[in-house]
């Protein structure tokens, strides 16, 4: 299946023509406003402070760092770029692994006491890259995901999965290398990961960081949690005991860092596992029956936000404002989370306009900020939008569909994307992220993650060329 490359589009009336053929409608403003009335530009006033803009960069992992969890010159560099960027919420940065079992390759950072000068050398080094572009840090909001890979760890090796695991999963088991219950996680070894994420919550606030994100998404251990329905004991079956994990590190973190606030990052529906068909094109791998989604409807391709609006209600409980909004997995259904034109290596080509993936999230996420307007929530997806990213973001946002407008990818290649949408310079059509997802492809394959095709640092990197063995090269130049 093939579709029209946003890149094609070059005038807001034809993008306008194309969004009409989608079942689903994308909002988006023909003109950006620029200046002190941007709705982009506008600060959010909360009770901890304002937070400068509506910009928010997402966490990524840059399998750059050392065996033993500590940033290189890569990963600084990454940071680096989030300072420049303009954007003022970072939303955790990286996804840091709470122990050593629980990291998603062998080069994931760790946070523990051997590592924490060196993390908390990150987030200095963000600041003082902000401050010295922008003059001005106080509106600055920066944290730090807290994470266990779960289904997904390959901490000693980046071709061997160990999993660890909540429930046994029919589709997903033999695909990630679980063949018994060898890899089941008991209750005890989910008291003691407790407590390991509240020591993490610890460090963190010591290395500075305002926010610690319990991550809540993609299929990773925070995101199995709420879809352990069939898991018996005190952390499955019931909604109470499928959340008892973040209760409990919620109370652990405010019983020893009160000061430390606390964001959820959350996939807040999920489809079932897709797969390449003889075609190349992904499709469902269920018969139409699947119970294993949160934010599911039973089809394995549906929505019911049912119960993440419970979820939402228990972070408002709980005093959580920070939500990040995002879906499904890049494991196992990379088209809902991260729409592309290009799949990664081990993905399939898309089923859809990856455009409707897009629309997909901004409507989920506009439904549940609705539903909770006193939470502060950041969407997911953008970067697909490519050109259009600003004028769908600004519709969004003003429409109060969302509080930030989320990058992650486009970071990679445009870091200072949000700067020129601010300033009203006109975009830098070299510099935007065209979804070719080498940045996917590279990690895939043991090498480290970047913008192959349009960073120039990356371009002059051994893995460019291995990446175009793997791919078979398509023509990736840069659109002028």
């Amino acid at each position: 299946m093939s579709f029209p490359r946003v890149a094609s589009f070059k005038t807001a009336d034809e993008f306008a023509s194309h969004l009409s053929t989608l079942s689903i409608p994308l909002p988006f403003d023909r003109a950006v406003v620029t200046g002190s009335t941007a709705p982009l530009a506008q600060p959010l006033v909360r009770n901890r402070g304002s937070i400068g803009n509506r910009f928010c960069i997402l966490p990524m992992e840059g399998w750059d760092g050392t065996d033993d969890g500590k940033p290189t010159e890569l990963t600084r560099r990454r940071w680096q770029n989030f300072g420049l960027s303009g954007a003022k919420l970072i939303w955790g940065g990286e996804a840091v692994a709470v122990r050593n079992e629980g990291r998603a390759n062998p080069n994931q950072l760790l946070i523990n006491d051997a590592t924490l000068s060196d993390i908390e050398g990150l987030r200095t080094l963000l600041i003082e890259t902000h401050q010295q572009h922008f003059q001005k840090t106080d509106d600055l909001l920066v944290g730090l995901q807290l994470t266990h890979s779960g289904r997904f760890c390959r901490p000693r090796d980046k071709k061997r999965m160990e999993p660890r695991i909540l429930y046994r999963h029919p589709l997903l088991d033999a695909r990630f290398g679980v063949s018994d219950d060898s890899t089941l996680l008991s209750d005890d070894d989910i008291d003691r990961l407790i407590d390991d994420y509240i020591h993490a919550a610890r460090r963190a606030w010591k290395a500075g960081f305002t926010f610690v994100d319990i991550k809540h998404c993609h299929g990773y251990l925070g995101h199995e949690f709420l879809s352990a329905y069939d898991r018996p004991g005190k952390f499955g079956g019931s909604f109470e005991n499928r959340t008892r994990f973040l209760r409990e590190i919620v109370a652990g973190v405010r019983a020893e860092v009160p000061e430390l606030e606390i964001a959820v990052r959350v996939s807040a529906y999920d489809f079932c596992p897709f797969q390449p068909g003889s075609d190349g094109v992904g499709h469902p791998a269920t018969n139409g029956h699947y119970r294993y989604a949160f934010g599911g409807d039973g089809t394995g391709v549906g929505i019911d936000l049912a119960e993440p609006v419970m979820f939402l209600e228990l972070l408002r409980q709980l005093g959580i404002e920070l939500v990040c909004v995002s879906a499904g997995s890049p494991y196992y259904n990379p088209h809902m989370q991260r729409p592309a034109a290009f799949p990664p290596s081990d993905g399939y080509l898309p089923p859809e306009d990856p455009l409707l993936g897009v629309a997909r999230q901004i409507e989920a996420t506009a439904k549940l900020k609705q539903r909770f307007p006193d939470l502060i929530v950041v969407g997911s997806g953008y970067s697909y939008l490519q050109e259009w990213l600003p004028h769908v973001g600004q519709h969004v946002v003003h429409s109060g569909g969302v509080d930030f407008v989320g990058l992650g990818r486009m970071v990679l290649s445009y870091p200072d994307l949000p700067a020129d949408v601010l300033s009203g310079q006109r975009l830098s059509r070299k510099k935007i992220c065209r979804t070719f997802s080498d940045c996917t492809t590279a990690p895939r394959n043991g090498m480290v993650s970047g913008c192959y095709p349009l960073d120039p640092y990356y371009k002059s990197r051994p893995e460019r060329e291995q990446l175009g063995a793997i791919k078979g090269r398509i023509d990736e130049a840069p659109l002028d």
